[in-house]
């Protein structure tokens, strides 16, 4: 797809974008007004009307689906196309064109001859085969915008297989003195190792002969554009609950302690005092606490994070005054917000229950980091699905926590 196509598509997103949010916003004060009359019902009669709870709940279902509408416009403009950049080297259109006779055709010999030029080491026949620069990019660019926890941390490209980052655990010792007394020594500063292995990400999208023989369809955006989503959903899950076990490590998977005994190498939480629920009477306290646990250095930039489920649930609390924690986007392209910080929709994270982790509060830009290897593989296989054609796509991944000053939970538990 040539920019020329694509620019159309953009211009027509933004209208559409500001559309979205006019009426997310009228609904959500739809939403607001249910929501008084449920709680008049509950005080008036100690049970809310069955008929005000639907009207409710249908109100909340429209505002998903408006904010899921609204995601799709924004991840739209956030697609160029793989032909929108600048004019690539001889270098670059060599290995391009040897790349796509290989996709249609299942030629090899041209990759062969220019990875065995560039002492590639692992591809060939068994490996697969490097795509396009472009290709690449592409895939990164869909990733940031499909993967909730990738577009919030830190992404580091790597070319070995580990991506090791000392951090100290003692500093020098320092002090105060006087212009003529001594100085004693101080101590040495200790340092330890954190390690972020890439484990390997796959995807296999199919297509048919007839379909790769088709002279106007670009094969390397169709590949881009068949993986995004399959390695967006495998990263979401593995960056919130992976175990470490030949994929990354997700937050919620380090070991846990409360506030008051937290240490370094764990995650410290909140817990809201009721087991499975907000408080019954201040139920915004809770989510206070959990913003005021993390330093004040980190909250400049933090944000929660939490699944649509809780979110749900979330946009019910109000403060003392009657005011409503939760707003919407101010403005076309941005999240909704909670006591003034941004709300990432991740479906990874758990929903509320007894002793479950459904809110993660901090600063992910410094408190998670995501490691690329660089290179996105690709294997033509077109025997093992006959009359499909395979492409057994691979890339390097791996993923951890490098602060954990800066990420807090909030604990659905009664301690």
């Amino acid at each position: 797809m040539t920019s020329s196509l694509s620019a159309p598509e953009t211009k027509v997103a933004v209208p559409e974008s500001r559309s979205a949010l006019d009426t997310l916003m009228h609904t959500f004060e739809t939403y607001k007004e249910a929501n008084e009359i449920r709680l008049a019902d509950l005080e008036r009669r100690g049970a809310a009307d069955p008929v005000s709870t639907d009207r409710l709940a249908r109100i909340d279902a429209a505002m998903e689906a408006m904010s899921g509408r609204m995601d799709r416009v924004e991840t739209k403009t956030l697609r160029p196309p793989l032909g929108g950049g600048p004019l690539p080297g001889a270098g670059a259109r060599e290995h391009g064109a040897a790349f796509l006779s290989y996709a249609r055709h299942g030629e090899a010999d041209g990759l062969k001859a220019l990875e065995a030029k560039a002492l590639s080491a692992g591809s060939g026949a068994d490996g697969g085969y490097l795509v396009p620069y472009e290709t690449e990019q592409e895939i990164g660019r869909r990733l940031l915008a499909l993967s909730p926890i990738r577009a919030l941390a830190t992404v580091r490209t790597i070319g070995a297989g580990t991506y090791r980052k000392p951090f100290m655990t003692s500093g020098p010792a320092v002090g105060w003195a006087a212009e003529t007394a001594a100085r004693p020594q101080t101590d040495s500063p200790v340092l330890a190792e954190l390690s972020f292995p890439a484990m390997e990400l796959y995807a296999m999208p199919a297509a048919t002969q007839a379909l790769l023989d088709d002279g106007q369809v670009n094969i390397e955006e169709w590949i881009a554009g068949e993986v995004d989503s399959a390695f967006a959903e495998q990263e979401g899950t593995a960056f919130v609950s992976g175990d470490g076990i030949a994929k990354p490590t997700g937050f919620l998977s380090y070991p846990k302690a409360a506030e008051s005994a937290w240490s370094w190498g764990k995650t410290g939480y909140v817990a809201t005092g009721a087991a499975g629920a907000f408080p019954a009477a201040n139920a915004s306290d809770v989510l206070l606490d959990l913003v005021y646990a993390l330093k004040g250095g980190y909250r400049q930039n933090a944000g929660f994070v939490m699944n649509r489920r809780t979110q749900a649930a979330v946009r019910k609390l109000k403060d003392a005054s009657g005011a409503y924690l939760w707003a919407p986007p101010a403005v076309a392209g941005q999240p909704a917000s909670l006591l003034g910080f941004p709300v990432q929709e991740a479906e990874a994270m758990p929903d509320v229950a007894d002793g479950a982790f459904p809110i993660a509060f901090g600063d992910f830009r410094r408190g998670y980091l995501v490691v690329d290897r660089a290179g996105v593989r690709v294997l033509r296989d077109p025997y093992s699905a006959k009359p499909y054609v395979l492409f057994y796509t691979t890339k390097r991944v791996g993923g951890g926590i490098q602060d954990f000053d800066a990420i807090k939970l909030l604990k659905f538990a009664a301690s």
